[in-house]
Formats: structure tokens, sequence, C-alpha cells
């Protein structure tokens, strides 16, 4: 291996790493409300199945996400 071949794979490790660290982050805000600046969730409120069907595309629009690397 020469000093390019090197260089180029620790920066692909760094990065790749960088991004992971970051999508997990991202998750895991997103996971909590108040974290996240949705504040409490209200009950009693109407279109609950719309936020899970949002919710839910928004996931798989992150797993395809992730799955490129």
């Amino acid at each position: 291996m020469n000093a390019n071949q090197l260089m180029n794979m620790i920066m692909r490790m760094f990065f790749r790493k960088a991004v992971n660290g970051g999508i997990r982050a991202g998750m895991k805000a997103m996971s909590t409300p108040e974290s996240a600046g949705r504040g409490k969730q209200r009950n009693g409120q109407g279109g609950g199945q719309q936020q899970n069907t949002k919710r839910a595309r928004q996931a798989m629009r992150m797993a395809r996400r992730m799955n490129k690397f």
C-alpha cells in the first residue's frame, strides 16, 4: 500500500465514524420529544394516525440513507 491509499483509507474511516455519530445523535434527539423541540404530546388531539404515518416514512428514509454507507 502506498501513502495515498493509506491516507484515503484513514480519511474514509474518520468520515464514516463522524457521519454515523451524527446520524445516531440525530435519531436519539428525534426519539425524545423534549430534545426534538416538539414539547409534550397533547392528549385528545386528532390526527395521531397521520403523525405515526409521517414518522414511519421519515424512519424509512433515514434507514435507506444509512444503507448507502
